[in-house]
């Protein structure tokens, strides 16, 4: 079972505890009953923003929703997420640093010669 899916199976059961419908979760997020059926059925990702009401609507912290320890507070779970986010920050970079030195060694000295090695045409 994937992410998507255990969320969307919790999404479902706190809002069957809350004893809410679909329909009633679909209008207070202005959303077709079709539309909410889909999350639930995990074939929507849902956005921030959109998971954020989803979790208001069913009164559950977000992170308690998202399955995250909730005895950390919020201001060390962004902490700890900021750290995450800025360490694959610079991983990516450094791929795509290594990825340009590796562009130029192929294509850089290659690109030169053939643009030296090239006629001129045109006036002069």
């Amino acid at each position: 079972m994937n992410v998507t899916s255990n969320l969307s199976e919790k999404i479902r059961q706190i809002r069957l505890q809350k004893g809410l419908s679909q329909e009633n979760m679909a209008d207070m997020l202005g959303l077709s009953t079709t539309a909410y059926g889909d999350i639930e059925r995990g074939r929507t990702e849902l956005s921030v923003s959109r998971l954020e009401n989803v979790a208001k609507l069913l009164d559950v912290p977000l992170p308690e929703l998202l399955g995250i320890d909730v005895s950390m507070s919020e201001t060390e779970w962004l902490r700890q997420e900021n750290t995450r986010i800025l360490a694959e920050n610079r991983r990516l970079q450094n791929e795509v640093d290594q990825l340009k030195i590796k562009f130029r060694q192929l294509f850089g000295e290659g690109v030169l010669r053939i643009e030296e090695e090239r006629p001129r045409i045109g006036f002069k």
